[in-house]
């Protein structure tokens, strides 16, 4: 069976792809924190727009956690640590 040029394409994109040593800013769900809050949360530390921080919200409730921003760690700690001071659980992965 010969190789589709479909097959072709994808494996040299896959080869294409460089690690790039960024970090996921991760935050949880729970059951104490508003919607309300976790969204002015993502608005005031990590600089998301207010539907930006909606959707964020909506994934972290209904899947459990959600990647909010990608970055070095350096940048990411610092807006990890803000969150955590709000009574948010989030990670930097």
């Amino acid at each position: 069976m010969q190789a589709s040029p479909f097959w072709k394409e994808e494996t040299e994109l896959l080869d294409a792809i460089v690690t790039t040593g960024a970090f996921d800013l991760v935050v949880f769900n729970d059951n104490h924190n508003t919607f309300e809050h976790v969204i002015e949360t993502l608005v005031d530390i990590c600089k998301h727009t207010a539907l930006q921080a909606e959707q964020c919200t909506t994934l972290i409730h209904y899947k459990g956690k959600c990647s909010v921003k990608v970055g070095d760690f350096d940048t990411l700690a610092p807006m990890r640590n803000a969150i955590c001071l709000r009574g948010i659980s989030a990670e930097v992965q």
